[in-house]
């Protein structure tokens, strides 16, 4: 892995043509004032890596991971893991951690089976520009 990133980094994986995905980034960002999360596409040579590396599917493109501490976490438990990672108001979906996974990934599912219909397709993956760009790993 790249020696520029911390150790103790959290890595968010993420579709990368996805508009509703690349959203979800470009709101974690300016959240994380400390740096504590590092970013790349699903699609990337270093997100195939990582899927692999955690015995994830790596032709599955439809979820966030959240690689943090060792653990990969995915869909509705990434999402919640991230948000109480953000502190603050964002704790708030903590509590959904006791909601059983496979009602909140019925949920996550089915957003993520709509979401290039509802929030569009980018031709490409996203090219980070600017401050979000020293935080994605290419």
């Amino acid at each position: 892995m790249d020696e520029d990133i911390p150790e103790d980094a959290a890595i968010v994986l993420f579709d990368g043509v996805c508009n509703l995905c690349n959203g979800f980034v470009q709101y974690i960002f300016p959240r994380d004032p400390e740096g504590k999360y590092r970013f790349a596409s699903l699609q990337s040579d270093v997100g195939q890596a990582l899927l692999a590396e955690h015995d994830l599917a790596t032709e599955e493109l439809d979820s966030i991971v959240l690689i943090e501490g060792g653990e990969s976490y995915v869909k509705s438990s990434a999402i919640i893991r991230i948000a109480t990672g953000l502190g603050g108001r964002y704790r708030l979906l903590s509590p959904f951690r006791y909601v059983p996974e496979a009602v909140r990934d019925r949920v996550y599912d089915f957003v993520a089976d709509n979401r290039y219909r509802w929030f569009g397709k980018k031709d490409r993956c996203m090219m980070p520009s600017g401050d979000v760009e020293s935080r994605f790993i290419e």
